[in-house]
């Protein structure tokens, strides 16, 4: 930890985990070769790794930290396994330079601001596999325009979309949902993004709060939804 001038490390084959902080705060490393025998990467492992540009972690791994690579400002891409389940809380928190990223079919979750401030990301796929969305998720990923939401997602906490101030798209597959929080995209201007919906729930998400508030929903099959008309105003 704080190694300032490190700039690149090999780690043996006799190495099974990673713990906390281990390599947080080297400015300089550059590059990182994680081998087959590390099974976990713990809380902070890479945390301000600010020179480091990309990461393979291989399929023996089956956990990472919460801010295992936070702040890794440098990084521009990350290869997920898929033997990774759940992707937990701020692993790539101000990720800004990160341009796309894979999730696997095998993350069932997306835990609380995993992707929070990283600007550089343009669009987010989010496999059928995932069932949440937890709180701040992708908040403050400024440049996205596109994200597609797969119909095995049945819960979408708090300011998961927020502040996503670019979004132009968003392809909802699911016929409904069992929780949706508050403010999921607040501060991204919805009211000019386009919402793609299943034909079949159109009339859910046309009523439904915070779908209701897109400027334009259409159905996933291309024909548009009904017009959304002013009120009648009254006087009295």
């Amino acid at each position: 930890r704080g190694c300032t001038t490190l700039t690149s490390i090999t780690i043996p084959n006799s190495v099974t985990s990673i713990e906390y902080a281990a390599f947080s705060y080297c400015l300089s490393l550059t590059s990182v070769t994680i081998p087959n025998s590390v099974t976990s990467i713990g809380k902070e492992a890479f945390c301000y790794c600010s020179g480091l540009t990309s990461v393979t972690i291989p399929n023996s791994v089956t956990s990472i930290g919460d801010f295992a690579f936070s702040i890794c400002s440098g990084l521009t891409s990350v290869t997920i396994p898929n033997s990774i389940t759940s992707i937990e809380s701020y692993v790539f928190y101000e990720c800004s330079s990160l341009t796309s990223i894979t999730i696997p079919n095998s993350v069932t979750s997306i835990k609380g601001s995993a992707f929070s401030g990283c600007s550089g990301l343009t669009s987010v796929t989010i496999p059928n596999s995932v069932t949440s969305i937890e709180k701040g998720a992708f908040n403050g990923c400024s440049s996205l325009t596109s994200i597609t939401i797969p119909n095995s997602v049945t819960s979408i906490y708090d300011e998961a979309f927020a502040k996503c101030g670019k979004l132009e798209n968003v392809y909802c597959y699911a016929e409904k949902f069992s929780y949706i929080g508050n403010d999921i995209f607040k501060e991204s201007y919805i009211e000019y993004a386009t919402l793609h919906v299943p034909s079949s729930a159109i009339s859910y998400y046309q009523t439904e709060s915070p779908w209701s508030g897109f400027g334009t929903i259409k159905t996933l099959e291309g024909t548009d939804g009904e017009t959304k008309k002013c009120e009648t105003p009254t006087i009295s």
